[in-house]
């Protein structure tokens, strides 16, 4: 979503992104104006207690209400672009303000369709047939989502919702995903436009002291889990498997807080840096799975190592290893082999040979068909929200 809302900006359009305060940071770097949305990921991604049946209650209806809230941002827009499973408020605003909504998926296995199965939490492997699975789908969406969304939408005179997927994901979404590393399988109900991942044209600088330690040796491991939960152990496992095959790492905090094993002069803890300038300059990246990254890896033509946490990690982790851009690690204590393995010169050859198959002009695709105009939009047509 940033990454759209910082190409519309540069085409001259007004374009307001609705998230977390966890974007702030991002939003002001790329100029695109912001309003946080909720409370941050961060503090509902930290590890605890599993929240009480009333503490879950109470966070499905802050949920749905913080976003009804937002509506002002929506005032006077053109269109309404709703993101990912949380924008349960999306399609409602754009309803009651009576302008087009578009829903938008990050990952193919998010949306409905015969050839796999919904995405689970956790490493829960669901059972039965995919059309049973996606029937329990949609009774979850419906259990958690639809009680408290149709009682805002009768406070704003809006009539009810009963199915909320398909309220949300409407019978035409969108899937801004690269076809390379995530084709849409296809499906009897849904039309999917996928004009290809969006990612932000990340033009930051390196640090010079990362620009440094790249320079005194051949090409370290990078390792980061960005806004995900790292699994107990991971640093540590991650930097014995480099050092094993006499590699560099580079540990990118994140908010998993990771950090090196010591102070040798093997491994450099980096913080937020721009994955288009580093991850071409690195031997292999592992990751937690997430679209973006994996994307990055991909584009960037190194190999990886994945080791998958929850939802449409499992996902990616998967088209990995099917396309032998690198290998799965379903446990900390398997990254060594993981890491040999996507380290062969095969497997690098072929991360090299993908990387410029990834296109980069997703969110320039989504433009033109958001507006109705050719892919080089200009600064002078109309504003859109």
């Amino acid at each position: 979503m940033l990454a759209l809302a910082g190409r519309l900006r540069e085409f001259g359009h007004t374009a307001v992104l609705c998230a977390p305060p966890d974007f702030a940071g991002r939003a002001s770097a790329l100029g695109v104006e912001y309003v946080p949305v909720g409370p941050t990921l961060r503090s509902t991604a930290r590890p605890g207690a599993e929240p009480t049946p009333e503490q879950r209650r109470l966070l499905v209806e802050g949920t749905v209400a913080a976003q009804f809230e937002a509506v002002g941002a929506a005032t006077g827009c053109d269109v309404v672009v709703g993101g990912g499973g949380l924008a349960i408020a999306a399609r409602s605003i754009a309803e009651s303000l009576a302008v087009p909504y578009v829903y938008v998926a990050f990952a193919p296995m998010t949306l409905p369709s015969p050839q796999h199965a919904p995405p689970v939490f956790g490493d829960a492997v669901g059972d039965g047939d995919n059309a049973t699975a996606w029937e329990r789908d949609r009774a979850m969406w419906n259990g958690v989502w639809r009680a408290p969304l149709n009682a805002a939408r009768a406070r704003r005179g809006l009539g009810e919702v009963d199915d909320v997927r398909d309220h949300l994901f409407t019978d035409h979404p969108w899937l801004a995903a690269d076809p390379v590393l995530a084709p849409w399988p296809g499906g009897p109900d849904l039309t999917v436009f996928q004009p290809g991942a969006w990612l932000v044209d990340d033009t930051r600088p390196l640090d010079p002291g990362l620009e440094a330690f790249l320079d005194a040796g051949d090409p370290p491991v990078y390792l980061g889990f960005g806004s995900a939960r790292a699994p107990e152990g991971l640093a540590r496992e991650a930097i014995q498997a480099a050092r094993a095959l006499g590699r560099r790492v580079i540990v990118s905090r994140g908010w998993a807080d990771l950090s090196p094993l010591d102070d040798q002069p093997d491994c450099l803890s980096i913080g937020e840096v721009s994955h288009q300038a580093l991850l071409p300059r690195v031997a292999a990246v592992i990751q937690h799975g997430g679209a973006g990254t994996t994307t990055a890896a991909a584009r960037a033509g190194v190999p990886q190592v994945v080791v998958p946490q929850m939802f449409d990690q499992f996902y990616y982790a998967r088209r990995v290893r099917e396309l032998d851009l690198g290998e799965t690690a379903a446990r900390v204590s398997e990254l060594g082999t993981a890491l040999a393995r996507a380290l062969t010169p095969a497997t690098a050859a072929t991360a090299r040979a993908v990387g410029p198959r990834i296109g980069t002009d997703g969110a320039d695709v989504a433009i033109a068909r958001l507006l109705g105009t050719p892919k080089t939009v200009r600064a002078d047509t109309r504003n859109s929200s």
